[in-house]
């Protein structure tokens, strides 16, 4: 049988409580990561969206509106690019957990005009 020393009763719980600040701060950057990601999925389906619509006539900005969580939606930005049937949509991302804001996707489609 082994003999343990006092002084190592409650070790694995004092080290367990200093590592959950970091295991916490650790899944929230990656929740954040993920959330980064999914807004850049998101901005370039909007985009090829927006392209389309102006290739046909349509609004841009409807049409990437129509495309994004209604999360991404605030801070929609759409703008025609220098080329015909180009057009740029950028979102703002959102924060998780008032971590600090992570800025801006955003993304170029175009598609030839078919008027």
């Amino acid at each position: 049988m082994p003999v343990r020393a006092r002084g190592e009763r409650g070790q694995a719980a004092v080290e367990l409580v200093a590592v959950l600040p970091v295991l916490c701060a650790l899944l929230a950057g990656l929740w954040q990561a993920a959330v980064v990601g999914h807004a850049a999925w998101a901005v370039a389906g909007a985009a090829r969206a927006a392209a389309r619509a102006v290739a046909v006539g349509g609004d841009e900005r409807a049409a990437a509106r129509a495309h994004l969580p209604a999360r991404l939606e605030r801070g929609l930005r759409v703008d025609e690019g220098r080329r015909a049937g180009e057009v740029t949509v950028s979102v703002r991302v959102p924060s998780v957990f008032g971590l600090p804001h992570p800025g801006r996707q955003s993304a170029t489609a175009s598609f030839a005009p078919q008027r």
